[in-house]
């Protein structure tokens, strides 16, 4: 069987999980292709999955879905009635209705979803000053990645012919969660910047960026209205030349607004659909 991987990781936790499930697909004698569609122009061309039998589709949550963009994205593909599964990273907060909107949206392309999952990470946040899930992927988040990876290998070969039942929804209309999301970009409220400091042009913030909406050149982002928040421009930057403004103060309001400790959220686990 030949499986491919489909995924998007601004800061890389969710790279992280796609090498432990690449390597536990082949260990089960799948063959496996990875397609990375963070950067603005890897999703530009279609998705052929002629040669595939089945797609795992691997994303963040932000705002409780997945990114806007890949959201996007995800409404031009034509599934052909492939096999998928799906499974998301996030900093420890608020998870649904991602699991339901994201599948809603790739049934609604013809796919056909068998099994989904929920990864712990570091919150993107942390590179303004959060302290979320900052150990997080570690060996328990790889473990379930492994048994994840093995449950949804023998739906795909038809082993197991089961379906998970129904995710949770949300009572928020679209326009609601649209403004969940840009709560998101309220909470970084200077975007990446350079601050007039020098660099050597890499320009890697430019060309990785996931939207299109950096200028290396300025140091600014050009285009805030298509910007994301996800940070990846600070997270790859090779001479830590970006930042933006610190968050840190509103970290123990974040707790409290969720009802959260450090403690807490420490103790939160992975957890697979089925």
């Amino acid at each position: 069987m030949k499986i491919l991987i489909v995924f998007f990781s601004a800061t890389g936790n969710t790279a992280k999980m796609v090498e432990v499930i690449k390597e536990q697909l082949q260990q089960l004698g799948a063959g496996v292709d990875v397609k990375d569609i963070t950067s603005h122009e890897d999703r530009q061309p279609s998705l052929d999955l002629t040669s595939y039998q089945a797609v795992i589709f691997g994303f963040p949550i932000h705002a409780n879905r997945a990114p806007r963009v890949i959201r996007e994205w995800l409404n031009t593909l034509d599934g052909k009635n492939k096999l998928c599964a799906t499974f998301f990273t996030y900093g420890g907060f608020k998870v649904h209705p991602t699991h339901y909107s994201t599948r809603q949206i790739l049934e609604s392309r013809g796919f056909d979803l068998v099994s989904s999952a929920e990864f712990l990470g570091k919150h993107t946040f942390n590179l303004s000053g959060w302290k979320a899930m900052m150990d997080r992927p570690d060996k328990s988040d790889f473990e379930m990645a492994k048994e994840y990876a093995e449950k949804t290998f023998r739906r795909f070969t038809g082993e197991d012919s089961g379906r998970p039942a129904e995710f949770e929804k949300t009572n928020k209309s679209e326009k609601e969660l649209d403004e969940l999301e840009e709560i998101r970009f309220l909470l970084v409220t200077q975007f990446p910047s350079r601050l007039g400091e020098d660099c050597s042009l890499c320009m890697d913030c430019e060309t990785l960026c996931p939207t299109g909406a950096m200028n290396a050149l300025d140091g600014e982002v050009r285009d805030k209205e298509r910007c994301i928040a996800c940070l990846r421009c600070i997270d790859t930057c090779p001479e830590d030349a970006l930042s933006i403004n610190d968050c840190s103060s509103i970290w123990p309001m974040v707790l409290e607004k969720y009802q959260e400790s450090e403690e807490s959220l420490k103790n939160k686990r992975s957890k697979i659909y089925f």
